[in-house]
């Protein structure tokens, strides 16, 4: 019988990855992978203090593509649809925590390309690191990158 073998989901690998990312750059993760029922998930919720009293919360969606994925690395897959869904779940989120409902909001849009480290290492000036067989590489955080869409 041939051996299994567990691939880890790329997905986890990128949001582990961005989740990183925001915690080296000051950013406290304060949920992964929050669900609000059927309203949508967020993959990471983070809260940053920007002054002594200006906090920030990010409400981050993660698109974690391999080389030649056929969205445009990413950004097709943040459409109206999934903007409405993350935006229910936020409001859902700041229901569910009054403490954070004075806090300047945002929804952040990470994109992280990842590549089988059987290929030699992606040339390129971004933030990459190597984790179980693959190549990570943050191509682009995008802040703010869009607005809660009107019901």
């Amino acid at each position: 019988m041939a051996p299994s073998y567990h691939y880890p989901d790329i997905g986890t690998l990128g949001e582990d990855f961005v989740a990183q990312y925001l915690t080296d750059n000051g950013w406290k993760i304060l949920h992964r992978r929050w669900k609000s029922g059927r309203r949508g998930e967020i993959d990471i919720i983070a809260e940053c203090e920007n002054t002594t009293t200006d906090l920030t919360l990010a409400f981050v969606e993660v698109k974690t593509r391999s080389a030649g994925n056929w969205d445009s690395g990413g950004r097709d897959a943040v459409e109206l649809c999934k903007q409405t869904k993350c935006a229910r779940a936020a409001q859902m989120f700041l229901a569910e925590h009054p403490d954070k409902e004075n806090y300047t909001c945002r929804f952040d849009v990470a994109i992280v390309s990842c590549e089988r480290k059987s290929k030699r290492a992606p040339s390129t000036d971004r933030i990459s690191v190597q984790k179980s067989g693959y190549y990570l590489t943050l191509q682009e955080y995008i802040i703010a990158a869009f607005d809660a869409p009107s019901d």
